[in-house]
């Protein structure tokens, strides 16, 4: 999967970089320091995949991606983790907090390689996914908001939807929300 990086912090992108280099499926074609040059390159090179920081000198990567015509696969790499809710309201495939965990980010990958042959073609770009339409599998992950914490939770590590009322509660791994 063609890729571009796209953050502000040399050091944030040198470091994704590294935790990305024994990923053979993923090919880093380039990076961007900033949303206007994101921009200009996604245009250009049409990657499959992206890579992008939110808080960001200019412009916010969710600015960014309103101006795009066509947007390819997003995971958000930011050290906030406020926005979780507002990237997953966007298509986000998935929300990584710096520093970025190398068993997250495994778990990214192989949600997105598992799926690779559905939802991306052998060309250079990556068509859009309605991912409304198709149900949910064992390897697709849901947001969970409980009060101000927010979770991306795998499905293969629920263990129980209960329903309560007007809520469902959710048993997760050692949790429950």
């Amino acid at each position: 999967m063609r890729t571009i990086i796209i953050d502000d912090e040399r050091l944030a992108r040198e470091e994704l970089k590294k935790l990305l280099k024994d990923y053979h499926e993923i090919e880093i074609i380039d990076e961007a320091k900033n949303p206007e040059e994101a921009i200009e390159k996604i245009k250009a090179l049409k990657p499959d995949l992206i890579f992008l920081d939110i808080q960001m000198p200019g412009m916010t990567g969710f600015d960014m991606l309103k101006k795009l015509d066509e947007i390819p696969q997003v995971v958000f790499v930011t050290a906030f983790d406020d926005f979780a809710l507002k990237a997953f309201e966007v298509n986000a495939l998935d929300y990584l907090l710096k520093p970025v965990d190398p068993a997250r980010l495994d778990e990214t990958l192989k949600k997105l390689l598992n799926n690779s042959e559905a939802d991306f073609q052998s060309t250079a770009k990556a068509p859009k996914i309605d991912r409304s339409s198709r149900p949910l599998t064992i390897s697709d992950s849901i947001f969970i908001k409980d009060g101000e914490k927010c979770f991306y939770v795998s499905l293969d590590k629920v263990r129980l939807f209960e329903s309560d009322g007007n809520y469902v509660k959710v048993y997760f791994e050692k949790s429950s929300r």
